[in-house]
């Protein structure tokens, strides 16, 4: 019996012992995790801290990135305008000797008329001694050439990708074939007109068929800035306008709604123009792709040379 009850007693302090023991290792457990979570309390203190001290630190340092980017792009833009003003210098000279040699030339070729006119008079004996020692041959006279004056296209760092910012897809989604187009500038009729002559005839082959592609979509506010390639087009114009005619031949755009800008052949050399006001302008013409970034609500436009990431002209706010 005695053996019995000892036996008894042992197993219960066994089993009050191990459920004491896992207590202790619960305990344990919870303490060492309660220490490593006090110890990632403090990291993530000092980490919130940090943080906090590195936001300030980057906005200063963007802050002065942009500063530094201003003061580089006000650098640059000197140096294009230092540039523009000795270049426009010396084309002014160019121009300036070639008013002056084509005045000489005027007065020798004057000079010549008038010798020639007194030859008229003389009889033919003498007509035939002074043709061997007659006036310069006009094939000897080097006939001057005119002055092309073109600026250099100065890119602007960084231009394009901010316009890239503003980008529109799918701008032109309406498309005619034309064969005929005018920019008229005759008061409060001045237009540009797109038309189709020879709808439902018989059509010249010397004529040459054209496309004109426009947006279907109105833009009311905002940025937004696309691009076209003219890289296959001698003749072009492109640009914006606040309404359009359309008709089943034609396309009439009234100038002083529109801000385009076209290219065309004058004096067998292809030059750049823009409407109200009419400007020739002194830049090479574009041979790529061609930039237009609209500004609604300031009311600018602009054309930039893809290729060379530089702009060549802007209707600005009046």
């Amino acid at each position: 019996i005695c053996e019995s009850q000892f036996l008894g007693i042992g197993f219960h302090d066994l089993e009050h012992f191990s459920s004491s023991e896992k207590l202790l290792k619960r305990m344990g457990s919870l303490w060492k995790i309660r220490e490593e979570m006090k110890i990632i309390l403090n990291q993530e203190a000092k980490k919130t801290r940090s943080f906090k001290n590195y936001v300030a630190l980057r906005k200063e340092m963007i802050t002065a990135e942009y500063q530094r980017m201003l003061l580089l792009l006000r650098e640059e833009e000197q140096l294009h305008l230092e540039a523009l003003e000795q270049e426009a210098k010396e084309i002014c000279e160019q121009l300036k000797e070639s008013v002056l040699r084509m005045t000489q030339y005027r007065e020798r070729l004057k000079d010549m008329y008038r010798e020639l006119t007194a030859m008229c008079c003389k009889p033919d004996r003498e007509l035939l001694q002074m043709r061997k020692e007659g006036p310069t041959d006009l094939a000897e006279m080097q006939k001057p050439q005119p002055v092309n004056p073109e600026l250099t296209c100065w890119p602007v760092t960084g231009i394009l990708d901010m316009l890239n910012n503003f980008r529109v897809g799918d701008i032109l989604s309406q498309t005619m074939t034309i064969h005929h187009m005018s920019l008229s500038e005759d008061g409060d009729d001045a237009s540009v007109i797109f038309r189709d002559e020879h709808h439902g005839t018989s059509r010249q082959p010397q004529i040459v068929e054209s496309v004109v592609s426009w947006g279907a979509r109105a833009f009311t506010s905002g940025r937004h800035y696309w691009e076209l390639d003219v890289t296959h087009s001698s003749s072009w114009i492109l640009g914006t306008c606040k309404d359009i005619l359309i008709t089943d031949t034609s396309i009439s755009i009234y100038s002083e709604e529109a801000c385009v800008l076209f290219s065309k052949k004058v004096n067998n050399h292809y030059s750049l123009f823009t409407n109200t006001p009419p400007y020739i302008q002194y830049v090479k013409r574009p041979l790529g792709r061609i930039g237009v970034f609209l500004d609604y609500d300031n009311g600018a436009v602009s054309f930039y040379d893809v290729c060379r990431g530089s702009l060549i002209y802007s209707f600005l706010p009046s």
